[in-house]
């Protein structure tokens, strides 16, 4: 593991790690942070288990910063800004190889909190 990414990931963390008490920590490692929901997912393929919401976690060429809500939301991943969006891989994944600037990791902050708000207001949480 690249110090590099541990620098990344040291970074992105919190913007996730922010929204850990209206979820549920699933995994905190050096090398992954995973949220799931704290209820049984209502969708039968998820079979009573919590619904996945997101992780950051080291790969071999980037960290990525998942978000599962921007799957399910296609008016919340419209509010991603270009600047944020060139980071995007997927519907629900963003890709760094460096610490993203401050005003990026505002954003993804913001947007996860975004992300939770409405998963709330679905009852999934």
């Amino acid at each position: 593991m690249a110090d590099d990414f541990r620098t990344v990931f040291a970074a992105l963390k919190p913007a996730l790690a922010d929204q850990a008490s209206r979820l549920a920590v699933k995994t905190d490692s050096p090398r992954e942070f995973e949220l799931v929901t704290r209820s049984p997912s209502p969708h039968p393929q998820h079979k009573g288990q919590p619904m996945w919401f997101g992780a950051v976690r080291i790969g071999k060429a980037y960290v990525s910063y998942h978000l599962m809500p921007l799957y399910m939301n296609a008016p919340l991943t419209k509010t991603i800004s270009p600047r944020l969006k060139k980071y995007m891989q997927g519907k629900s994944c963003f890709n760094f190889k460096a610490a993203p600037e401050p005003a990026i990791l505002d954003e993804l902050r913001a947007l996860t909190s975004r992300a939770v708000d409405s998963w709330a207001q679905q009852k999934l949480l």
